[in-house]
């Protein structure tokens, strides 16, 4: 079982828009129809750049502490494999001890993975939420540039059909990677607390 299980937020980068007004147009004349799948911009072959680096930087941050609760989980266990063989053999007083150790561990473990999970939600904001705007700005560019009236995300709004000629995810992909590289100093920077609008804390 898994102490300390990280939940991708990144992928979160949830509806870019559901739907971009992008120009004016006389009452009946037909929309410029798009869709876009956004949950194929974490895609780790062919997803946006940017977004796997945000994400590799963030598992980096927490690779040391989720070791060492897995180091954790293991010497509890030893400790409570070597109890159950020894407390036929000896002194109950003794075992009563190394049971309460173990109990101690296994609340300092509870209470270090939980902090963990909140310190990773909240790192996962500071780095995501800015790059999830500057794709959100990018999107609603490109929709304008090509005279898209009305983009829907499939991700978000169940489609029954939908030609692939409409499909312009793969293109808006390659768009943003080609115009917003990943690199060192190329992620939008973090907004102050000041200037940043309050959010309802993501599950």
């Amino acid at each position: 079982m898994k102490v300390f299980r990280i939940v991708l937020a990144v992928v979160a980068i949830a509806a870019f828009a559901v739907l971009v007004q992008t120009q004016t147009r006389p009452a009946g004349a037909p929309a410029n129809i798009a869709i876009i799948d956004s949950s194929a911009f974490s895609d780790e072959k062919n997803g946006i750049a940017r977004v796997m680096a945000a994400m590799q930087q963030i598992e980096a941050k927490f690779t040391p502490v989720r070791t060492e609760i897995r180091g954790m989980r293991d010497r509890l266990n030893t400790m409570r494999s070597d109890i159950q063989k020894k407390q036929q053999v000896q002194d109950a007083r003794m075992t009563a001890q190394q049971a309460e150790e173990a109990n101690r561990l296994e609340v300092e473990i509870k209470r270090k993975a939980e902090d963990a999970q909140t310190n990773y939600q909240k790192e996962s904001l500071a780095v995501l939420d800015p790059l999830q705007r500057d794709i959100g700005n990018a999107l609603t560019a490109y929709a304008q540039a090509r005279g898209i009236t009305l983009l829907i995300d499939a991700n978000r709004v169940p489609i029954i059909y939908a030609a692939a000629s409409l499909d312009i995810t793969k293109d808006f992909i390659s768009d943003y990677n080609r115009t917003h590289p990943a690199g060192p100093g190329a992620a939008p920077a973090r907004s102050t607390p000041a200037a940043s609008p309050a959010r309802p804390t993501r599950p």
